[in-house]
């Protein structure tokens, strides 16, 4: 038989691990049942921090009315998002529509090569004569080709699947930010008494601004290096005159802000412009080199945006943000700088909490 403080130990020991059993387990079923919505309510707090300085502006020009600014924002972000999106979709199955009824009717045809083709330097020669086959006999080619680019459309079918699934998830996302930044002073107390509650009352608040600033520093690197790019592609498409380069601009928008690449739009641009033959050579060489610059104009300015405002040096955020996309995707590029700041921070708290060094000739 065991002494009572020896069954009393044991006891409050079996205690305890039952306790902490039943609370993983908790936590465990807590996981499973919100799994199926951990990346839209990543996504909602993701573009509510972003976004609560704008809900802020209009509360007050609206006289604090919360729910009426957050439904005005919702409104305006919808149509922001919604319309080119439907503009472009309608626009594709047009297009597809009629390529499928020229195809049917054997109308379609590639117009010849223009001479100066040939000239092009190393792969003139191979273009020029590939195009011309290709013109000569578009439907013989088409038909050889058939079978290769089964594998390729259904692949590319997959990706445009998830591309709108991706949307959709975005947009619903965005509606519960907008639910969220009605309750922002509470969201924002909350966030400070669970950083204060992990780190204690001196770093918790310091460490909860960290997470706000690093999310809206990566947000408007992103946001504006797509903006700039938008600038950058829609100039080169309206001076070069190329049908629809409004939408085109749009489109360039969006890839960059969900980061994708912007070649998407940018080159089949090129491609119209040697292939209409409207365009000089010079002019359409001058335009693709513009268009390459652009396009990898984020490669310079993401570096010099993401780390502002950021009380941790820039490397870090960058570092991050290219990690944290690698690994987790989209939503990674602003997880990852989030936690990597925090870590970097925690660390050097560590290093330079030191105990006071003792006067010499003090008794230890």
């Amino acid at each position: 038989m065991l002494p009572p403080a020896d069954r009393l130990q044991s006891r409050n020991l079996l205690d305890v691990l039952i306790r902490a059993g039943l609370i993983l387990l908790l936590a465990v079923f807590c996981y499973r049942i919100f799994h199926p919505f951990l990346d839209l309510m990543l996504w909602a707090l993701i573009l509510a921090v972003t976004l609560y300085p704008l809900q802020l502006l209009l509360q007050r020009l609206l006289g604090q009315r919360a729910v009426l600014a957050s439904s005005l924002l919702a409104l305006f972000g919808l149509a922001l998002l919604l319309v080119p999106v439907v503009m472009i979709g309608f626009s594709i199955a047009d297009s597809v529509a009629d390529l499928v009824h020229r195809f049917q009717a054997g109308d379609l045809h590639v117009p010849t090569p223009p001479e100066g083709v040939a000239d092009w330097p190393l792969v003139g020669p191979y273009v020029f004569s590939a195009w011309q086959r290709v013109a000569q006999d578009f439907l013989g080619v088409a038909q050889q080709a058939a079978p290769h680019l089964q594998g390729v459309a259904k692949v590319m079918l997959g990706k445009v699947a998830g591309v709108g699934i991706e949307l959709m998830q975005f947009l619903g996302a965005f509606l519960v930010a907008c639910v969220i930044m009605v309750y922002g002073p509470l969201g924002t107390k909350t966030a400070e008494d669970i950083a204060t509650r992990i780190s204690g009352p001196e770093r918790g608040p310091e460490l909860a601004a960290l997470c706000t600033s690093t999310i809206r520093a990566v947000a408007q690197g992103v946001v504006g290096v797509a903006f700039i790019q938008t600038l950058l592609l829609g100039l080169g498409f309206i001076v070069m005159g190329i049908p629809g380069a409004g939408l085109l601009s749009l489109g360039v928008l969006l890839l960059g802000i969900v980061q994708m690449p912007v070649a998407l739009v940018s080159l089949p641009a090129v491609g119209y412009v040697f292939w209409s033959g409207d365009y000089g050579t010079v002019s359409a060489v001058i335009f693709t080199i513009w268009t390459v610059l652009a396009g990898l104009s984020d490669n310079v300015l993401k570096p010099l945006m993401l780390g502002r405002g950021v009380a941790v040096p820039m490397p870090v955020i960058l570092i991050g943000a290219l990690g944290g996309m690698i690994t987790g995707g989209i939503i990674g590029l602003f997880i990852g700088p989030v936690f990597l700041a925090l870590g970097f921070q925690l660390f050097m708290a560590w290093v330079r909490d030191r105990a006071p060094a003792t006067e010499p000739g003090t008794s230890q």
